[in-house]
């Protein structure tokens, strides 16, 4: 659901193919995987799976592997910056972490793409100890993030003026997706609130900031996102609605399509 679009072999031109660093010019992988290029969603999956288990990226790990990789396959051209490989986006990125026997406080620690382990290491306890012994593990899923529904709003309503029901909203949203109640500097919701103040000024709707101004790279805006839950879906419906003249829902808009992701999000019956 993200704008990017998976990379798979056909999708590279030779010039490309030739330049692009690969999973298996890096990591100890085979198959498919090894021909894709390392693409920057990617290396941002396994920086939320690090962080997720350890609280932080850790030095040396997978990530910051795959992010020196993605740079410079960006910095080539091989892959956009929103970006990802099939085979990460379809079957997963995880980091998961396991008590030794015999070795108290000692763990081992697994980081795989597609299901394949990349790096595979020993920590001590005291490294990203969040929730005691055992087993842990912190995986990227395919569910509707609230910043990739906010980027889908950017494509059904992007033509849309900017309105100050769809500024709550989105303030909403990413309030939702961050956990901080405050509007946050160079954010979505600062560029939606903008947006209504100038287009306050403007009369032709053709001139105002359009919703695809504001969303489009979403995603890249929010500094934490999250799947999309039908609780976010209410808060953001709500604070839409509210500031509405007519208090209602904008089709296709930011509350419709947010409900949309947690209704496509919540568990198959």
């Amino acid at each position: 659901m993200s704008q990017g679009q998976p990379i798979r072999p056909s999708d590279q031109g030779s010039d490309q193919g030739d330049v692009a660093i690969r999973y298996g010019d890096v990591f100890p992988v085979t198959g498919d995987l090894s021909d894709r290029p390392i693409a920057p969603r990617d290396a941002s999956m396994m920086q939320s799976a690090e962080s997720t288990v350890f609280g932080q990226t850790l030095k040396g790990g997978a990530a910051s592997a795959m992010e020196s990789a993605a740079t410079r396959n960006e910095q080539r051209r091989a892959v956009g910056h929103n970006q990802f490989s099939d085979i990460a986006r379809e079957k997963g990125v995880t980091v998961s972490q396991t008590d030794i026997p015999g070795e108290p406080g000692r763990r081992l620690v697994t980081e795989s793409v597609g299901g394949q382990a990349v790096r595979q290491y020993v920590v001590d306890g005291g490294v990203g100890n969040q929730g005691g012994r055992g087993d842990q593990e912190s995986g990227w899923s395919d569910k509707i993030t609230i910043g990739e529904a906010l980027e889908a709003t950017a494509r059904t309503a992007g033509n849309k003026p900017v309105e100050p029901s769809d500024a709550a909203a989105i303030q909403a949203a990413e309030s939702t997706a961050t956990g901080v109640n405050a509007v946050l500097p160079g954010g979505v919701a600062a560029a939606a609130q903008a947006a209504v103040i100038a287009n306050s000024w403007v009369d032709r709707d053709e001139e105002k900031t359009k919703l695809g101004d504001v969303l489009a790279d979403a995603t890249v805006r929010i500094p934490a996102d999250k799947e999309a839950t039908r609780r976010d879906a209410e808060r953001v419906v709500g604070a839409e609605i509210r500031n509405s003249p007519n208090l209602d829902a904008r089709a296709g808009g930011v509350a419709a399509t947010v409900a949309a992701a947690a209704r496509l999000n919540e568990p198959k019956r």
